[in-house]
């Protein structure tokens, strides 16, 4: 594939073509948003994404009205073929409401095996609501992560420490105002041989622990002055703030829902472009079978990844080829460029013929 490629059609159909077409063991990621088993209709009205709605005016973006055991069964029969589309350095995001995440959660385990399982992670999606509610606001939704073997494309994820970050984590200034903190220079665990459990500056390992370095290494950060020592000539190694990349990523996530978004249930942009970056590389093929808005073929784009969108609703594809459009790779290339296919428009044809 040269170009990317999006797809009008029921995505059962959509990723069948895939396999068909050769595309089998070649995604490297997958991320998708399906309905939620809410039993209603996301409308458009007037121009403007609404969440459920009884509306008669609006036009309807898409049903969400299997529920239940026919809704993990609707989800089952696509995450198998999602699965063969997976390389075997590849990866999975299911995004989900809390009311059924913890049923599809099960079924992922089955398709996926639950050693392939990943992150249950938790994503912030709203400012609290003063609901009437008998139970706890919700603000969050859930994302299940799998891989298609045990070693899937990884980038580390770290975020910018904030202020209060580095007020916390980093308490301490040298003469130049650099913040830094400091951690033991030893380890638990004893060590019979090797170079780990040899006197420094005449110390010697605390009883059950060893030096994390070989001596020479510990000389050089002493001479380097990235040892401070204690008044009771306790040895530890100075961690500054501005050479650390930021924070480990972890799994709470607070990506919040656009206030006035193009599509019901967009996504954020942000979140997508983290998970593009930390389970895709440059060479990857992203693949979203419910592209709603096309934000995650947006992420993949400007990423430059290769993607495959598919949705069978034209509001989708409507909204979706208008974002794409708006994206250009660079002042000389243009607008970006991409393959369309309507598989259910193709197949009445064929009928007809």
């Amino acid at each position: 594939m040269n170009n990317n490629l999006l797809i009008q059609s029921d995505n059962l159909q959509g990723l069948q073509y895939l396999l068909n077409s050769g595309f089998g063991g070649k995604i490297d990621l997958v991320y998708i948003d399906p309905p939620y088993a809410t039993g209603g209709n996301f409308t458009i009205t007037n121009g403007r994404a609404t969440t459920i709605s009884s509306s008669k005016n609006g036009s309807i973006a898409y049903a969400d009205t299997l529920k239940g055991a026919d809704f993990i069964e609707f989800l089952r029969a696509r995450l198998m073929l999602l699965k063969e589309l997976l390389s075997e350095k590849g990866s999975i995001y299911l995004h989900i409401d809390y009311k059924i995440g913890h049923y599809v959660k099960v079924m992922m385990d089955e398709v996926f095996g639950i050693e392939n399982f990943r992150n249950d992670i938790t994503r912030i999606k709203c400012n609290p609501k003063n609901f009437d509610r008998v139970g706890y606001g919700n603000i969050k939704d859930l994302i299940l992560f799998y891989s298609k073997a045990l070693s899937p494309i990884w980038s580390e994820p770290r975020r910018k420490y904030s202020e209060k970050d580095l007020e916390a984590l980093f308490s301490k200034k040298n003469k130049q105002g650099r913040r830094y903190t400091t951690v033991p220079i030893h380890a638990p665990g004893e060590t019979e041989n090797g170079k780990s459990n040899q006197p420094f500056k005449g110390l010697l390992p605390p009883v059950g622990r060893h030096w994390r370095t070989d001596v020479a290494t510990l000389e050089q950060w002493d001479r380097d002055g990235l040892i401070e020592w204690s008044s009771k000539g306790n040895p530890r190694k100075i961690i500054y703030a501005d050479e650390r990349e930021g924070m480990r990523v972890q799994d709470i996530w607070e990506f919040k829902d656009p206030q006035y978004p193009d599509y019901p249930t967009e996504k954020n942009a942000e979140m997508l472009d983290l998970i593009v970056k930390t389970s895709s590389n440059e060479s990857s093929i992203v693949l979203d079978c419910f592209c709603g808005s096309g934000t995650t073929l947006k992420a993949a784009q400007l990423n430059n990844r290769r993607w495959i969108g598919i949705d069978q609703s034209d509001l989708a594809i409507k909204i979706t080829k208008e974002k794409i459009d708006k994206i250009q790779d660079n002042l000389f290339s243009g607008k970006t460029r991409f393959d369309f296919l309507n598989l259910e428009k193709e197949a009445a044809q064929l009928l007809q013929a």
